[in-house]
């Protein structure tokens, strides 16, 4: 069996990380093909040590672009990577452009598509993820799912049940497996009690009357309890361009995984716009609040750690105020979230194309 795997953005490596090392162990065959859609300064060699994965055997190097350009440029270079390599099958991983791209041209050319991380949904279709994660679980045979709602909302949609696979969550193999080496980082300078922030999405960002409202909500606890925002660069060029002020703020520089999984762990709160951070969040038992109005993760709702906040700063200071006052949301660590969802995918992969093979020798 030749399995290849498709990523596009740091996170996607860490959510390959776990199958990658779950296929090796089975002596799998395996390439590691890098669409370059995100550029990351933080992935060095040093990154891919610590999940222990090969650099990538190919590197499209897309780059950025508008989601059609790139979605474009990543089809292009990939149909020739899949066209010499032969894969018995690919696997994309999450709900960026890479994910669905790469999904497209393998249903084009009939090869077998799984895809890591299927079925959430968020119900909001002017997010562009939520597109990729439609056109991807619909052009893939193998839908490896995170949670039991992801398979509920695919049932819902029509899938077969031989399709899905509940396997667990492979982000949270990587966190179970990194965060003893994160527990190396000391504290330092920072307070014993603290926020941790963390915002991206076009929706706070480039609206500059909601990201003065959110950071106007932050600076009116940060007497009480201090607020650590480590800020993607187009964020930072956001609040300069329209002028707000981060007073009383504890400004960092991007930091990597294991710093910023220090930070989690250790936090006394963590506000953030992040799929991948309510789901860390709700394993480490911290309490989140959420800065959007729709999550594809509600798991993270109904059994974890997680509050939806939304655009409503009214609610995100009564859940601070109840956080201070030692009133925080209690959760529960989901089913399967365990750090063995890799190697329940690589035992899947191997009796699937196993039987395929015999059902071949047969013939």
């Amino acid at each position: 069996m030749h399995v290849l795997h498709v990523v596009g953005a740091r996170p996607n490596f860490m959510k390959a990380a776990p199958v990658l090392r779950g296929l090796q162990e089975l002596d799998v065959r395996q390439t590691l093909v890098h669409t370059g859609q995100h550029y990351d300064a933080n992935m060095s060699d040093v990154f891919f040590q610590q999940l222990e994965i090969p650099e990538p055997d190919v590197n499209l190097a897309v780059g950025s672009g508008s989601h059609a350009c790139q979605t474009a440029q990543i089809m292009m270079g990939f149909e020739p990577v899949v066209l010499a390599r032969k894969p018995d099958v690919v696997l994309v991983y999450g709900d960026v452009n890479s994910t669905a791209a790469a999904a497209l041209v393998c249903a084009k050319l009939q090869i077998p598509v799984g895809h890591v991380e299927a079925g959430l949904r968020s119900a909001d279709p002017s997010m562009p993820e939520e597109v990729n994660r439609l056109v991807t679980d619909q052009l893939s045979q193998l839908l490896f799912t995170p949670s039991l709602d992801a398979d509920a909302n695919l049932l819902r949609e029509g899938t077969s049940r031989d399709r899905i696979h509940f396997v667990g969550n492979v982000m949270i193999d990587t966190l179970i497996r990194l965060l003893p080496r994160a527990f190396e980082f000391k504290k330092g300078e920072h307070p014993s009690r603290y926020a941790l922030m963390t915002l991206h999405r076009p929706s706070n960002v480039d609206d500059p009357e909601m990201l003065r409202k959110i950071l106007n909500s932050i600076l009116a606890v940060s007497s009480e309890l201090p607020v650590i925002f480590p800020v993607h660069p187009r964020t930072r060029q956001r609040i300069i361009q329209f002028g707000l002020s981060t007073d009383g703020i504890l400004l960092s520089e991007p930091i990597s995984y294991l710093e910023f999984l220090a930070l989690q762990a250790r936090a006394t709160v963590v506000l953030t716009d992040s799929g991948g951070i309510q789901e860390e969040t709700t394993y480490l038992g911290i309490p989140c609040l959420t800065l959007r109005p729709n999550t594809e993760r509600p798991i993270t709702i109904q059994t974890g750690t997680n509050v939806l906040i939304g655009d409503d700063m009214d609610k995100l200071q009564v859940e601070l105020r109840n956080i201070l006052a030692g009133r925080a949301k209690k959760g529960a660590i989901p089913p399967l979230w365990d750090g063995h969802a890799g190697e329940r995918i690589a035992r899947i992969l191997q009796k699937t194309f196993s039987s395929i093979k015999c059902r071949y020798a047969s013939v």
